[in-house]
């Protein structure tokens, strides 16, 4: 099927207009039609994408949300003109131009003694960084040592992005002339899911076979004088280190380098849940596939795509427990490849698989705390024999964003340049390559974990409705967002949204979602918030403009700070109460406003006793300091403090204690209701005294009160039946949870299912998941939306509505997740901080005016953006 994949010729007539878009109502299409037709002629990378219809709510890309690379990287951007003739390998090349150098114009550079460098590695980050070195300065001596033959190769195919392509043509345009001549294209991303075909298009990817690669980097580096050493082992990095300036360590995710010098990089290896093989068919796909199987042994999942007119990779991947009941673990390669080829056979229409060297593995992320080692005394003098680690030797991705040579051709690129710019200044380059580096790899690391995760628990994903499941594997690493695929497919993304539910010209964050018997306009929240300036637990003026003017920003639902059940459950002595008429008398105040001025926006209180986490000074004074004076005494499930020799020990509840807490929250919730909440969330989460009875590891009690998880539920349900009776039965009532400790022997992921499940059966109408802060040596995997995943969890596992919370700060990150159903609601914290008219400036971007987002009558002349500046003037 070559008609939809292009291999670059020399020339490429116009490429025509396409057809309408498919229709948003059209049927996913079956996996018994034939393949579909090409379009148009095959398209080159010379010509530019077509530019996509924009649906009537679609804004232009904001700033802050590029296109990110497809499926996890970029559309290619336009090329220039092929240049005539074979590319120039060996010959003479272009002027650089100096506007636009790779990453930055380097420095002048002193006058240096030529640098003698050792590449450890001849895969493509090893070979590239060897010819760019090289190039840089002729007079350097650059060795390559590679323990392979040259046409010895592991894998197939290799997915360029638009900003590899982009560093590559300004590093060094000789490579990137070859590579142009061998690119194949493609646009489209089949989804399989149980028997039908789903499509979307408009992603933009490019690939090459690995062999080719790899011959045009040896060509590349034989040019240029650099010394190859093929099937010659490379002798160890502190031998090179000794007689070389530099040695790159390009020695893959099993580097001995690493391993040699694991005090200096101090490296952490995490090997993950699923077994996988890298196999090839020999014809060429017509778009990027994916494709799961349901056997009788579990979920496998196929990704293939391809990288030559008659070749395509193909990689079978499945957890480890399926993996050995198929008995995988039992087969030869042969044997394998010939499996695999039977339980996908209609994705490879009946053809065999090959192998090549083709060994089933787990994928191991590699994380490194440093990169470089400079310990000085070189042969040249000075700070030099430095060490350097590049590729998967220091970091690694997961395939599933496609995204191992992309970060080594990129390190290559840097370091070259960072070398180039300080001849003299061995350490000074190495930091300079780090420190540029590191923030984009840790990033593509983040978004790669995402996505090997959601590949890892793939099972839990399947009763998604198709189109809902295809929305969903699309923007699993966070990357591809809904706005970024309304530019790239809108018919695909329409049909999506009308699954749904959306009207239209209505994004999915304007929806209405009904919660027990409340309707909320729409499916924003207003985080809690503690704002700590409170004066004896009563709410005040600030409180009031505080929360008042977040209800006139437009979301849906508007959350108090936790509102503490009694003085001594407070957190600091600003914290609000409950525990008192004359401060309910003032939250009524506050929620007499908002039901006055903010019609269709709901008010909720959270309500929750500090626990060990009390008596401390306000945020800003010293977070979880203990106060210089004035401390009262706490409470807690187990006599621990939060921070031993630091925050005072709680005294461990006993029955007439956990009686009594019981009654405080009970007499609050009577109070809320009398103060006219519309609903009531117990806060069970970050360490607080419900919390910490839920964790293991700050519940140490041998009574029913602990042990198992069944026993450090009871008394949060107690608590929570208690409250569920005094709070009104038509007024809808959530929990918060920590899903996760982030830490050993903590809450984890599978105990926060059976905590919401128990929280679920007891007559919660939604779950609030968070995460941490339950104990001060967490370790949270910080990272946008980063606690979504346990929320999506709790959603498919059980089905009861969820509220996703944690670094969510975008309307298109919103949108995102509830397109995908990894959530029902979506709290914000520290954006509505930034601006109380988060939701209203939200739908002015989109483009939005509906019931959804109405904006206060005196408030509609500045529903529109206004202009940044005059052209007229």
């Amino acid at each position: 099927m070559a008609g939809a994949v292009t291999v670059r010729p020399p020339a490429q007539p116009p490429r025509p207009p396409a057809g309408p878009p498919r229709s948003p109502a059209q049927p996913p299409r079956s996996l018994a039609q034939p393949p579909r037709p090409p379009a148009q002629p095959p398209r080159s990378l010379a010509q530019p994408p077509r530019p996509p219809a924009q649906p009537p709510h679609s804004p232009q890309p904001h700033p802050h949300h590029p296109r990110p690379l497809s499926p996890d990287t970029a559309p290619h951007r336009p090329l220039p003109p092929e240049p005539a003739g074979p590319p120039r390998l060996l010959a003479a090349e272009p002027a650089p131009d100096p506007a636009r150098a790779p990453y930055r114009v380097p420095e002048p550079r002193p006058a240096a003694a030529p640098l003698r460098v050792a590449v450890i590695g001849g895969g493509p980050g090893g070979l590239y960084a060897a010819a760019l070195l090289k190039r840089g300065d002729p007079a350097r001596e650059v060795t390559v040592w590679e323990r392979n033959a040259p046409t010895d190769t592991f894998g197939f195919g290799v997915v360029l992005s638009d900003e590899t392509l982009g560093g590559i043509e300004e590093a060094d345009p000789a490579v990137y002339a070859a590579l142009r001549a061998e690119l194949v294209h493609w646009d489209d991303v089949d989804i399989v899911h149980r028997g039908h075909l789903l499509t979307s298009t408009g992603h933009g990817f490019a690939a090459l076979g690995r062999r080719r690669l790899l011959e045009i980097l040896h060509a590349r580096c034989t040019g240029l004088g650099v010394r190859l050493r093929f099937r010659t082992e490379a002798p160890p990095a502190a031998e090179l280190a000794a007689t070389h300036d530099l040695v790159v360590a390009a020695d893959g995710v099993h580097s001995r380098t690493r391993e040699a010098y694991a005090d200096v990089f101090r490296p952490r290896l995490t090997t993950h849940r699923c077994r996988y093989v890298w196999l090839a068919a020999d014809f060429a796909l017509d778009a990027f596939r994916f494709e799961i199987a349901e056997t009788e042994y579990g979920v496998m999942q196929l990704h293939a795509y391809p990288y030559a007119a008659d070749s395509s990779t193909v990689i079978v991947e499945m957890r480890e427990e399926v993996w050995r009941a198929a008995g995988f673990d039992e087969l030869d390669e042969a044997e394998s490849a010939a499996r695999c080829a039977k339980i996908f056979a209609e994705a490879l229409r009946g053809r065999a698989l090959r192998s090549n060297n083709s060994a089933w593995t787990a994928f191991r992320t590699v994380v490194n705390d440093r990169w470089s080692h400079v310990p000085g005394g070189g042969p040249s003098g000075g700070s030099r024999g430095g060490i350097v680690l590049l590729g998967d030797a220091a970091h690694t991705a997961h395939f599933s964003i496609g995204s191992g040579t992309k970060l080594a051709v990129e390190d290559a690129v840097a370091l070259a340049a960072h070398v180039d710019a300080r001849p003299g200044g061995l350490a000074e380059a190495l930091a300079g390559y780090e420190a540029e580096r590191r923030p984009l790899v840790e990033s593509t690391q983040r978004a790669a974990v995402a996505s090997l995760r959601w590949f890892e628990d793939l099972a839990r994903q399947l009763d998604r409705p198709p189109k809902q499941f295809a929305f969903n594997l699309l923007t699993r690493s966070r990357r591809v967002t809904h706005d970024n695929l309304r530019l790239r497919d809108p018919a695909f993304t329409a049909s999506v949204e009308a699954e749904f539910g959306c009207p239209p010209g209505t994004p999915p964050m304007f929806t209405p979602f009904r919660l027990g018997g409340l309707t909320l306009r729409n499916r924003v929240v207003v985080s809690p918030m503690d704002m700590y300036v409170a004066e004896d637990g009563v709410p005040g003026d600030f409180h009031l403009v505080h929360l008042g003017a977040r209800a006139l920003g437009g979301a849906g639902l508007v959350m108090t700070e936790m509102v503490c059940v009694s003085e001594r459950g407070r957190i600091t002595p600003g914290c609000t109460g409950l525990w008192t008429e004359e401060q309910a008398d003032a939250w009524a105040r506050i929620t007499a406003f908002v039901h006055a001025q903010a019609p269709g926006t709901a008010l909720g209180v959270q309500l929750g006793h500090s626990g060990r986490k009390g008596s401390t000074r306000r945020m800003w004074e010293g977070i979880d300091r203990p106060l210089p004076d004035g401390n009262w005494p706490l409470v807690a499930a187990s006599p621990l403090p939060y921070r031993a020799g630091v925050n005072q020990t709680p005294q461990a509840l006993d029955r007439a204690g956990l009686t009594a807490v019981r009654e405080e929250f009970t007499a609050a919730a009577r109070r809320a209701a009398r103060a006219g909440f519309d609903l009531l969330e117990l806060h069970c989460a970050h360490g607080y005294l419900l919390s910490g009875f839920l964790s293991p590891l700050t519940n140490h009690r041998t009574d029913a009160y602990g042990g198992d998880l069944a026993g450090r539920l009871r008394f949060p349900l107690e608590v929570f039946d208690a409250v569920r009776e005094a709070w009104p039965a038509d007024r809808p009532m959530t929990v918060r949870i920590s899903a996760t400790d982030w830490a050993d022997g903590g809450t984890t992921a599978d105990d926060a299912v059976e905590i919401a499940r128990a929280f679920a059966a007891h007559g919660a109408d939604a779950l609030d998941v968070s995460t941490g802060q339950v104990v001060p040596d967490e370790r949270p995997e910080f990272g946008r939306s980063y606690q979504t995943p346990y929320a999506d969890r709790i959603r498919s596992a059980l089905g009861v509505p969820v509220i996703a919370v944690g670094a969510i700060s975008s309307w298109d990150d919103v949108n995102s997740l509830l397109l995908a159903g990894r959530a029902d609601l979506c709290a914000l914290a520290r954006p509505h901080l930034y601006d109380p008219h988060w939701t209203l400036h939200a739908a002015a971007e989109q483009g939005y005016e509906g019931p959804g987002a109405p904006w206060p009558a005196p408030y509609r002349a500045g529903s529109r953006r206004p202009p940044t500046g005059r052209k007229d003037v």
